[in-house]
């Protein structure tokens, strides 16, 4: 019923995707590019996610939210990167009004629900290293599995309220948006009414979704580096900190981006540049995600 009113208030029935037609005589080498690319995460990350599955030794915390991670950025590249192949090929790049507030929810989820779970590991590197003695009978499996659920519950939440909010707006024409898929920056341009109210709602969600588990990440990491300074041998202060260093990477790649997109005036939303921000974020981010998952899971394989 939510999506016929919100179609019952706009006259667009289509939207009309212009991704990178920007550069015609590209259009083959990009696709070439992205389909290298995508075809990377999807491998690297689905070995990723069966190795942990199939390995007992890799039943752990985590391991457990690894693999959550490695779901998350299949998921997350496949709502937007197969259309935008698509759409190199071929003269036809529609999306449909409801197709494209599917796809503005589907990303929007996944990429609230990676927030909230990046999270979720700080406090188990903090659990991990702060509290060793405690760490397996607080963070039992049991507790991991409620731990992951609920960033995906909250991810899924949290993008109804910021969909619902973009997509109650009237869209009467022109119906171009100058991106790959419809991003709420790009779709708010295309409003036929006054946005600032919603312009201040999607910025307070990003103080939330964003900024607080921000302060979470750093209050936890204040507390890890207190505990590792404490350490006295240096291969211990090492082995300690190494186990951070993938968090530390995938945290900045996905919260810097994500800032930089959704926390700022909409007066400095510049299509053309976005555009290519929002595939390094939603797309080579994932890709450079699975270097430091890789160094993770090699670490631990060489253990054993």
């Amino acid at each position: 019923m939510r999506n016929l009113t919100w179609q019952n208030s706009s006259s667009v029935s289509e939207f009309i995707l212009l991704g990178f037609s920007s550069q015609p005589g590209m259009q083959l080498l990009l696709f070439a590019v992205f389909l290298a690319i995508y075809l990377a995460i999807l491998f690297g990350n689905s070995l990723i996610f069966a190795l942990i599955r199939i390995d007992s030794h890799l039943h752990m915390p985590m391991y457990c939210f690894l693999a959550n991670l490695s779901l998350l950025d299949i998921s997350y590249t496949t709502t937007t990167v197969p259309q935008m192949l698509l759409h190199l090929l071929s003269k036809k790049k529609s999306i449909s009004y409801t197709g494209c507030i599917i796809q503005m929810y589907i990303f929007l989820s996944l990429g609230i629900t990676e927030c909230i779970l990046y999270t979720v590991m700080a406090y188990d590197r903090y659990m991990a290293i702060c509290h060793p003695l405690h760490y397996t009978l607080i963070m039992s499996r049991s507790v991991c599995v409620k731990m992951a659920a609920s960033s995906w519950v909250g991810g899924f939440f949290f993008a109804m309220v910021h969909t619902s909010v973009t997509m109650r707006l009237p869209y009467c024409g022109p119906n171009e948006i100058n991106h790959f898929f419809c991003e709420v920056p790009a779709i708010l341009k295309l409003a036929c009414a006054d946005t600032r109210v919603t312009e201040v709602v999607v910025f307070v969600m990003g103080v939330i979704l964003l900024m607080i588990p921000v302060f979470l990440i750093l209050v936890s990491y204040v507390f890890i580096l207190m505990a590792i300074l404490r350490i006295s041998s240096a291969a211990g202060r090492f082995k300690a900190f190494s186990t951070c260093t993938a968090h530390i990477t995938m945290v900045t790649l996905s919260y810097g981006a994500a800032m930089f997109m959704y926390m700022r005036p909409a007066y400095s939303y510049a299509p053309e540049r976005d555009k290519y921000f929002s595939f390094f974020y939603n797309v080579v981010s994932s890709l450079l995600n699975l270097q430091p998952e890789k160094g993770a899971l090699v670490k631990l394989m060489g253990k054993k």
